[in-house]
């Protein structure tokens, strides 16, 4: 699959490590670009290259930054018509144990208001970027779930398949307005991790009465 990357922050670089070992090719872009260029010198079917220059053939595109910075980031890479935009973004207030977002709408709703020739779905929100980058599987023997939750049938089909390639477990969410109770478990995900202390290989999932 070809993927372009928004970010070389924690998130992106997990995502490119991952991506990259999954056999995808890789273009990743970022507002500092030394940061981009640092990050492809070290993955094999990665390169980095000026937002304008970023979407290339690229199926899919991942946000890795911000919910602030998301819009204007996509907006730079020019036109998204038919895309799959992969929201990871959660509306996280500046101390993180908040939401800016909520109840009537939800950060990957609102991008998808903003970039509407596109196809969004929220994945990827409820992992850290530590159990990104070290990979799906815990200890134990379980594995990440990524839920996921869009509108487009076929884009969600091809984000659970991009979420497969690279190990984890895709659950679907539903509709895209189901990104309004995606982004809350992520905010509690991040209390358990640093407000209470539970640390970074933590993940939420479901568990089933067998």
């Amino acid at each position: 699959m070809n993927i372009t990357v928004i970010g070389a922050g924690n998130m992106g670089s997990g995502f490119v490590k991952q991506l990259a070992k999954a056999g995808h090719q890789v273009r990743v872009t970022a507002r500092d670009l030394t940061k981009a260029q640092a990050l492809a010198a070290v993955q094999a079917g990665v390169t980095a290259v000026p937002a304008g220059q970023a979407l290339g053939d690229s199926q899919v595109v991942i946000v890795a930054t911000g919910y602030a910075d998301a819009v204007p980031a996509l907006k730079a890479l020019g036109p998204l018509e038919g895309r799959i935009v992969v929201d990871i973004t959660n509306p996280l207030t500046a101390d993180y144990m908040g939401l800016t977002l909520g109840f009537d709408t939800s950060a990957a709703e609102e991008i998808a208001k903003a970039v509407p020739s596109a196809h969004v779905v929220k994945a990827f929100n409820t992992v850290l970027a530590q159990v990104l980058a070290d990979g799906p599987s815990f200890a134990d023997g379980q594995t990440v779930p990524v839920f996921y939750a869009g509108d487009d049938e076929r884009a969600k089909q091809t984000v659970r398949a991009l979420a497969e390639s690279i190990g984890f477990k895709p659950v679907d969410a539903g509709g895209l307005k189901n990104a309004r109770y995606l982004e809350p478990l992520a905010g509690l995900n991040i209390y358990f991790a640093y407000g209470a202390g539970q640390g970074t290989q933590i993940a939420p999932t479901w568990i089933h009465r067998v």
